[in-house]
């Protein structure tokens, strides 16, 4: 196992100390989060915990069937307890970019019905600016993406759209909808960015998390994992 993955295992285990009996989280999508959907597994077979989880996509329920972990919905649970996901970039605010797995919509809904959101990462996800070699994800219905795309290139973003691989064609998401990926370069204003991407017709949600994050735990290079709280 190279440093990063034990980096992210590691952080996943620190944000899985905060799942207590009786909770019911929100469980994000990506590599990083299945190492925290496995020890939760664990905790549950090891210390009868009663937990609930509502995986954000059809990965994510596969591996909470495969751990053991019983599923809900929003629609029995409206508010999680916790919610515990990965980021693909991480400014100094907590502020994040994400939506490489596709998930983005889905995971922003549940992270906006949690009581707390905490994120692992390995250190090579924290940047100064949002946008530094990083796009951002957006979620564009089908029908509109000419429109979306050009009015994209108006707000000074240059928009591609996110070709699947080991098939011919675009990315479709769980939400039968297309992902374009959306270089601004550095984002000085990501709350505005988030905003006016918003306002276009046919865009269904942006991979910009802003002031969502509560608590970040990042596994490093050198083995310790470093908590960063939101003020």
């Amino acid at each position: 196992m190279g440093w990063r993955e034990e980096a992210k295992k590691k952080a996943s285990a620190e944000a899985v100390k905060h799942v207590k009996d009786g909770f019911t989280i929100g469980l994000g999508s990506g590599s990083t989060v299945a190492y925290a959907i496995q020890e939760i597994g664990k905790r549950i077979q090891q210390r009868k915990l009663r937990i609930l989880g509502v995986p954000t996509s059809h990965q994510a329920m596969m591996l909470t069937v495969h751990c053991g972990i019983p599923m809900t919905t929003l629609n029995e649970h409206s508010q999680l307890d916790l919610t515990i996901d990965g980021a693909d970039q991480i400014d100094r605010q907590l502020n994040l970019i994400k939506g490489m797995g596709g998930a983005l919509t889905r995971e922003k809904i549940v992270a906006s019905a949690t009581k707390q959101f905490v994120i692992v990462a390995d250190e090579t996800k924290l940047t100064e600016k949002l946008g530094a070699n990083c796009a951002v994800p957006v979620e564009v219905l089908p029908f509109a993406l000419p429109t979306v795309m050009l009015k994209m290139q108006e707000k000074g973003g240059k928009p591609v759209l996110r070709e699947a691989k080991g098939k011919v064609g675009p990315v479709v998401t769980d939400n039968g909808n297309f992902i374009v990926d959306v270089d601004f370069g550095h984002i000085n204003t990501p709350k505005k960015l988030d905003s006016q991407l918003k306002s276009i017709p046919g865009v269904i949600e942006t991979g910009l998390f802003i002031e969502m994050a509560d608590i970040v735990y990042v596994g490093t290079r050198v083995g310790t994992v470093q908590k960063l709280e939101s003020k």
